[in-house]
């Protein structure tokens, strides 16, 4: 690799997902080992990436990851050292086995957790599925939260019920039932921590390790996959076109599919009305249930979408999973799941298994929010904000990016995805993007197995409108010393 560590690092090819799982295997194993010595000092990060091949942020990932593990030591304005953790009196002692294989299979090797930089740290910031908080009403927020402690005040101390609070199942029946046509009662809402929670009860209760084949978007949201593979579910991808998920290619024997039929994340499309009547024909035939995830369905555009599968199905097969995260904030954690009421006792108690109920004063406090009609109001106000920054980026788009980006066409969301011309990696430029102050996501961050989609995901929540043009240029800069630097070698 270079001359920059006294040790040789062998990493995946470029465009593998455990690279930086590699690297940080490596160094942990050098360090423990001794073969990297007590008290040396550690290539820069930036160092470092250029001598692996891998991106700057990947490093510091490594980095920061062995420092919270022991095994490095850093000094204000003096850089990482190795940190003193071998004891010399038992150098040659060696564990009889792997401890991780006390891990169920599945966590042996965990994915890397997910972490949201701050926006301070990017001049541009396109972060994927973060919701613009700068006009959410926080001063009537405090209030409605005071009136929700007070009322507590007089009530006994107890727990509460795993389903939510009635008064927040209540208003997001309404809700749902307003919006999305969804028909339902309070009975059937489960309050959930968010959607991810409730992507984790569903797999809990109807994923058998090794045994259950569950279908899911190519490219797709990988927190979902990622909860379904921790139960043990074996994944089927399955492509994506502009009709949303190829239906007919779903194997005869899946008994979950897993969908974002609104719009789907991160190409676009919604699924279209032909394929909507073949997948719920499909479940029904099969016996397959169905995971609608309907993640941002509030800011599509003034045109009204298609109805949800749930209002749509007749087998009760349709678990629709809805969450507030991108419609209020995500430190909220508040998501539902409308379950068919055959499932909803057993959810129930996955749910009281899981952490036993949410957090009462935040529920109260979006139950008078929505009642009020204040949720309706921010969403409507949100929709223009986000409308207005989709037309400035197409524009920008077209203004910087010809020959280059092509943009697809769909109206509405949280984000809008461009495709990049052959000779330009997406994966690359996002990295190249990072190291100049600028975050973007390429597609090939949301597949499975390759080949995927050559393009990146542009989210509209952090990035201000009058900085989306500039935001685009300097994009655009870094695509062109791309293509130079692949011309060249």
């Amino acid at each position: 690799m270079g001359p920059v560590l006294p040790i040789a690092l062998e990493l995946p090819p470029s465009g593998s997902r455990t690279r930086q799982q590699a690297l940080h295997r490596q160094l942990q194993a050098a360090i423990a080992e001794g073969r990297l010595g007590d008290g040396l000092r550690l290539p820069g990060s930036r160092a470092l990436a250029q001598a692996c091949g891998v991106s700057r942020n990947c490093v510091v990932a490594v980095y920061e990851r062995l420092l919270a593990e022991g095994y490095v030591l850093a000094r204000n304005g003096g850089g990482t050292f190795v940190a003193p953790v071998r004891d010399a009196t038992r150098k040659d002692l060696r564990p009889a086995s792997d401890p991780r294989e006390k891990l169920a299979p599945a966590w042996r090797e965990p994915p890397t957790v997910i972490r949201f930089s701050p926006a301070q740290d990017f001049r541009f910031d396109f972060a994927v599925g973060v919701p613009d908080r700068s006009e959410f009403p926080s001063t009537l927020w405090r209030r409605l939260t005071a009136r929700a402690l007070r009322e507590q005040s007089r009530m006994p101390a107890t727990y509460l019920d795993p389903e939510g609070r009635p008064s927040l199942r209540e208003a997001i029946a309404a809700h749902a039932s307003f919006l999305r046509a969804v028909g339902c009662s309070a009975s059937e809402v489960l309050v959930t921590s968010g959607a991810q929670q409730a992507f984790d009860l569903i797999a809990r209760l109807f994923v058998q390790a090794g045994k259950t084949i569950v279908a899911m978007e190519e490219p797709g949201y990988p927190p979902m996959r990622r909860a379904f593979a921790a139960a043990g579910a074996r994944i089927a991808p399955i492509a994506v076109d502009m009709e949303g998920m190829v239906v007919e290619d779903i194997p005869a024997d899946a008994q979950i599919v897993c969908v974002t039929p609104s719009h789907q994340f991160p190409m676009g499309p919604a699924l279209s009305a032909r394929r909507r009547g073949a997948l719920l024909a499909f479940a029904e035939h099969h016996g397959t249930l169905i995971v609608e995830d309907d993640y941002d369905s509030e800011f599509l555009g003034s045109g009204r979408p298609l109805d949800a599968l749930q209002t749509l199905d007749r087998a009760q097969s349709v678990f629709y999973v809805g969450t507030f995260s991108k419609s209020l904030f995500p430190s909220l954690r508040i998501g539902y799941v409308i379950a068919p009421a055959w499932a909803l006792p057993a959810l129930t108690a996955a749910k009281q298994q899981a952490d036993w109920h949410g957090a009462a004063t935040t529920q109260d406090t979006l139950a008078t929010f929505i009642a009020q009609g204040h949720l309706a109001r921010h969403i409507r106000r949100m929709r223009k904000r986000y409308a207005e920054r989709r037309q400035v980026l197409m524009h920008a788009l077209a203004r910087h990016a010809t020959g280059l980006l092509h943009a697809v066409p769909y109206g509405g969301g949280l984000h809008a995805t461009a495709l990049l011309r052959d000779d330009v990696d997406a994966r690359s430029l996002a990295d190249a993007a990072a190291d100049a102050g600028i975050r973007v996501a390429s597609i090939a961050g949301f597949c499975m197995q390759g080949p995927t989609p050559n393009g990146l995901v542009f989210g509209l929540g952090l990035i201000p409108t009058e900085r989306i043009d500039d935001g685009v240029a300097a994009l655009m800069r870094c695509a062109r010393a791309l293509q130079r630097s692949v011309s060249a070698s």
